[in-house]
């Protein structure tokens, strides 16, 4: 059930949707340098309960077209509201993971929260990535410009680097290798450019003040890559929100303690 939604004339994102009749939709926005096959268990828990899961590739990554240009947030949000219209999707779950997360919350201010019931933000990269002046949470920036030097010049190695800081449980190596190839799918250039726009990107504390609806905060206790507090500053930005902490995760929850996981993502879901 994968097609393709042309967000510009010359720009074409891979879509997953396997269930177009579910009972309720829930949209998925992966994180760097992912696809949507990171939410392979959430979808095979879902799906058996009737739900509607459509993951996106974003652009550059997974199976989308992979253009030159277009990897700030405001574009990476203007290409979710394509999928929305051209879906025809209303009053549905959008949900984030890191990266992911934050180009929901550009969503939910940018468009005025367009046919969104709830969000769900998993290890979001919210309100800010990086340490600032005035957020000292996060990664320095130094981490962020060596991932991009090493993007350029040893992609692979960049790639196992991060993977082995994003699980917090032990995972086999058969699975390591999975999520490796999943991250060589992308283009070298979106993935850099993404990581620049952790340096660049306006943060998303304004944004934040602006969303309204339910919003559930699943974060990792022991994430190194969106850092605990994070999460605690969404609580803070986000009324309505709900802050559930994983005690035995990382920046890989969604699999570190998936039944977790998955259990409270339907509690949200039916509430």
């Amino acid at each position: 059930m994968g097609y393709y939604v042309r967000v510009e004339s010359n720009v074409k994102i891979y879509i997953e949707d396997p269930n177009p009749k579910g009972k309720r939709t829930i949209l998925f926005l992966h994180g760097w340098p992912g696809s949507h096959k990171l939410f392979e268990y959430q979808f095979n828990k879902l799906l058996k309960l009737g739900y509607r899961c459509i993951g996106i590739d974003q652009r550059g990554f997974g199976e989308s077209d992979k253009p030159a240009g277009g990897y700030d947030y405001d574009r990476l949000s203007d290409d979710i509201r394509e999928v929305v219209e051209t879906l025809k999707l209303k009053k549905f779950v959008l949900a984030g993971h890191s990266t992911g997360g934050a180009i929901a919350v550009r969503y939910m201010a940018r468009y005025d929260e367009y046919e969104v019931s709830k969000l769900a933000l998993f290890a979001a990269a919210v309100p800010s990535l990086i340490q600032r002046p005035y957020f000292p949470y996060g990664l320095k920036k130094e981490a962020v410009t060596e991932i991009i030097k090493q993007t350029y010049s040893n992609r692979p190695q960049m790639l196992r680097q991060f993977g082995s800081m994003f699980f917090f449980q032990n995972i086999t190596r058969a699975f390591s290798d999975w999520f490796f190839q999943i991250g060589l799918q992308a283009s070298s250039w979106a993935t850099a450019a993404i990581a620049k726009s952790w340096l660049n990107e306006e943060n998303l504390f304004s944004d934040m003040k602006k969303i309204n609806v339910p919003t559930l905060i699943l974060h990792g206790i022991h994430d190194k890559i969106c850092i605990f507090q994070l999460a605690e500053a969404q609580k803070q930005g986000i009324k309505n929100s709900r802050l559930i902490s994983f005690k035995y995760s990382g920046h890989g929850l969604f699999y570190d303690e998936r039944n977790k996981f998955n259990s409270e993502l339907i509690k949200f879901i039916d509430s």
